[in-house]
């Protein structure tokens, strides 16, 4: 059942970045269910384009896609001139374009550090600064979201070009949220925890035991669901959430928050366990 009204997004231009496939692809769905006008980007044109078909097929609205490196400043301003000249206007931006892997930090070469900066950290400044500029320049109120990820609060080993990257865009969401506040420009976050996608699934977790061994971590017993998240990302864009500026919403059952505390992995523990334990503290040993 849908929880908002069916023209929350009535008439807004929306452009997502990394919009055909997984959680970019779900989200411009519910874009679209809402009533907003459709843009997707990324690398491979035939991906775009079945993700436009698909999209198409399921809500009846037309999907503008263009291919775009979100690395190259020239691609994202030819992207933008794009959606401009095909619907007037932008005037919300997701940047959800990202790359990673798991690989301790000592077997990286620069090469593969850039893969990951190169797309998430400065992609997302690239395609901020190409909207954000017009949005000034024409007067015209906006939203940007951004898609994190907890340990950008954090830190993560076996991820550090992703964690280092997505803290610089953490970082850039709150600080564009004040300075271009005055322009009218709101900057919201998403980090999202588990979200089982066929391409983070064979990069982030890719055998059965290291996926078990990530679920074991959730508190709620269980991954996200795509239609979560993206209920969440059209409410942060909606007018609805009009005074909500620089936060990062963190939707993840709880997973972080379980790696925050010092003795969360007690949970662990069996009942016989917490009994001798239970026993040596009552004794003060």
């Amino acid at each position: 059942m849908g929880v908002f009204q069916e023209n929350l997004l009535q008439g807004k231009v929306v452009l997502v970045t990394g919009g055909g496939t997984g959680l970019g692809l779900e989200m411009g769905n519910r874009f679209l269910e809402l009533g907003a006008r459709l843009a997707i980007c990324g690398r491979r044109e035939e991906v775009l384009r079945q993700a436009a078909e698909e999209l198409e097929a399921r809500n009846g609205s037309p999907v503008f896609y263009k291919t775009c490196d979100v690395r190259e400043p020239d691609q994202v301003r030819e992207l933008v001139e794009a959606v401009e000249t095909r619907y007037g206007g932008i005037d919300v931006l997701v940047n959800n374009a990202a790359g990673n892997f798991i690989s301790p930090t000592e077997r990286l070469s620069p090469r593969a550090v850039d893969a990951v900066l190169g797309i998430v950290l400065h992609g997302t400044f690239y395609t901020a600064l190409e909207v954000g500029k017009r949005w000034i320049g024409q007067r015209r109120q906006g939203v940007m979201l951004n898609i994190v990820t907890t340990y950008a609060m954090t830190g993560s080993a076996y991820v550090v070009p992703s964690a280092a990257a997505k803290a610089g865009v953490l970082a850039l969401t709150r600080s564009l949220a004040v300075e271009w506040a005055p322009y009218g420009i709101r900057q919201v976050a998403i980090a999202p925890g588990v979200f089982p996608t066929e391409g983070a699934g064979s990069r982030l977790s890719p055998t059965p035991e290291l996926e078990a061994k990530m679920r074991a971590r959730l508190p709620l017993g269980r991954t996200g669901s795509p239609g979560e998240l993206a209920d969440l990302a059209a409410f942060l864009v909606s007018d609805a959430a009009s005074y909500i500026n620089g936060e990062v919403i963190a939707i993840d059952g709880g997973e972080w928050l379980r790696g925050a505390g010092q003795f969360n992995d007690l949970a662990e523990l069996s009942k016989e366990e917490w009994d001798r334990l239970t026993e040596l503290t009552r004794k003060g040993k």
